[in-house]
């Protein structure tokens, strides 16, 4: 599936329209063309600040957030590498504390393209080793590095010393890539998918993971010793659990009672907690609890169970409508919408999914919640007719009022007689597409 990026500033544009006629036009996995890549730049990635390198299938992003609320809210500064970007390609790369701003992405993209062009990088490599080359000139304390699809092969692995790494929820996505046939490696699929995020494992650098099955501990435990990763489990050398409207943390250093993360959802609780671990278990910066539980309160991710504001979009609804927009697009991702829903009246849904993504998968667990469906295309990106979203919500989940739209606006539209609260979902280029037409462009 390709990414797609615009500017409304020319020169980035200039350089955008440049990467998308090299680039292959698809997500490719492996080190070789970013190592190259890299080291005619070089070597960016070797003079980073100290690297917080998070992957997992759902949380990592948030998990992202919360590291650099804490670092920030500690007075220090933090780099910040993450995708896809939503509205402004600007997103991808934050220069301590601050998105990038046209002139200087406008400047490194023509550098990493001047001596990329016959490597065939990928769009996600080229934009990499631009966040590495901005992020090596510009001064910070920490780098906070999100994976971009998998860990194993994927463009970030290039570091080579984190200072510590961290893996978020796991679960089944991007099949077509992570869960490709391929010799010595975990046949099955969530055993696979663990082996491919521990890939991120450095020698000396601590792996700190949320708590997992059995086979998928196993296989993320093997792999950490065998790089010589000091591993650290949630459920033994740290955990975490919600208690007395607080978030109790411990590990060997003692205990921490946290403020509840102002992002809606339990599960930004572990993504908290994990943030917190990661923080805990190495050396580099030093965060104290103050500066912890400011971050619980501060941190935000956009598209992740966020509330939209006053815009005509939501203005398109009756005062007072409560409308909802998420991301989350796989059957891991709607389990935590499932439970974020928990006491929820039923909402209505307006719905887009991209063609590679298990639709049912991801909207069975809160069928429950569904007053009525609402499906719509995503555009300039392949995706469900919208047609056949209704048809499987229908007849799969029982859900008698679906109905088709050509776009969210018409969607909502149909809605304005509707009582209930909104809730857009089952993409992030659809959360892009949204957040752009309400007039609320992340910064």
């Amino acid at each position: 599936m390709p990414d797609h990026a615009h500017s409304t500033d020319p020169a980035v544009q200039a350089q955008l329209d440049r990467l998308a006629a090299l680039s292959p036009g698809r997500d490719i996995l492996g080190l070789e063309r970013i190592t190259e890549l890299c080291h005619r730049l070089g070597d960016p990635q070797h003079r980073l600040p100290p690297v917080f390198h998070v992957a997992g299938t759902n949380g990592k992003g948030s998990t992202c957030a919360f590291l650099r609320a804490a670092i920030e809210a500690q007075g220090l500064t933090a780099h910040v590498y993450s995708s896809p970007h939503l509205v402004r390609f600007n997103e991808r790369i934050r220069l301590a504390g601050a998105l990038i701003d046209d002139a200087l992405l406008a400047a490194l993209l023509a550098e990493v393209l001047d001596v990329a062009e016959d490597l065939q990088a990928s769009f996600f490599e080229v934009t990499t080793a631009s966040a590495f080359l901005a992020f090596a000139r510009t001064p910070a304390d920490a780098c906070i590095v999100e994976v971009g699809l998998g860990g194993r092969l994927d463009a970030t692995n290039i570091i080579a010393a984190p200072t510590v790494c961290g893996i978020a929820s796991l679960g089944i996505d991007h099949e077509a890539f992570l869960l490709a046939p391929e010799a010595d490696v975990p046949a099955p699929p969530h055993d696979r998918i663990a082996f491919e995020k521990v890939g991120i494992a450095k020698p000396g650098a601590p792996l700190v993971t949320q708590a997992y099955p059995a086979s998928m501990r196993a296989v993320i435990a093997a792999r950490a010793a065998a790089v010589g990763a000091p591993l650290i489990e949630r459920g033994a050398a740290w955990d975490a659990a919600i208690a007395d409207g607080c978030l109790a943390y411990r590990d060997a250093r003692g205990a921490l009672d946290l403020p509840l993360p102002a992002m809606a959802g339990a599960h930004q609780a572990d993504n908290a907690a994990l943030a917190v671990a990661m923080l805990r278990h190495q050396d580099a910066v030093r965060i104290d609890q103050a500066a912890f539980a400011a971050a619980m309160t501060h941190a935000t991710w956009p598209a992740r169970m966020q509330r939209l504001g006053a815009g005509p979009l939501t203005d398109l609804l009756p005062q007072g409508t409560a409308v909802w927009l998420d991301g989350g697009h796989n059957p891991d991702a709607g389990i935590a919408l499932s439970r974020a829903l928990e006491g929820v009246a039923p909402l209505h849904i307006v719905c887009g999914l991209l063609a590679n993504k298990n639709a049912m998968g991801f909207l069975r667990p809160f069928a429950d919640r569904i007053a009525s469906f609402s499906a719509v295309p995503i555009p300039g990106h392949e995706h469900h007719d919208p047609k056949d979203l209704c048809w499987w919500v229908q007849d799969g989940l029982g859900i008698v009022d679906a109905r088709p739209c050509d776009n969210v606006p018409t969607a909502l539209r149909q809605l304005a007689d509707a009582r209930g609260d909104v809730l857009i979902c089952g993409s992030l280029y659809l959360a892009g597409e949204v957040l752009a037409a309400n007039g609320e462009v992340p910064e």
